[in-house]
C-alpha cells in the first residue's frame, strides 16, 4: 500500500517516512510547519495506519523537522553562536 493511499496527497508531498523499526515509525517533514502539523495529527495518523495495516503495527510515531544547515565552514571555526549572534 502506498503512502498516498494512507495519508493523502498533500501530506505525502510534505512528509516522508524515513524508517520503520519494531513498531516505531520515523517521519521527516520538509518544514517546521508540517512537522508541527504532523505532531498534532499523530494519534489520528497512527489509528488510520493501524486500521489499514493491522492492529498494533505502528506503536509509536516520531516526527522530525527538516535538517538544519550547519554554520561550520572550513577546517577551523570559533566556538559560539557564530553569525546568528548579530541578528536583532
Amino acid at each position: 500500500m502506498r503512502a498516498i493511499e494512507l495519508v493523502g496527497q498533500e501530506v505525502a508531498d510534505h512528509v516522508q517516512p524515513e524508517r520503520f523499526d519494531d513498531g516505531k515509525l520515523l517521519l521527516r517533514a520538509d518544514s517546521t510547519a508540517w512537522a508541527t502539523q504532523m505532531r498534532l495529527l499523530k494519534v489520528t495518523v497512527q489509528r488510520t495506519l493501524n486500521e489499514q495495516l493491522g492492529a498494533d503495527t505502528v506503536r509509536e510515531i516520531q516526527v522530525l523537522g527538516p535538517d538544519a544547515p550547519t554554520w561550520k565552514f572550513g577546517q577551523r571555526h570559533v566556538p559560539g553562536r557564530g553569525p546568528r549572534d548579530t541578528y536583532g
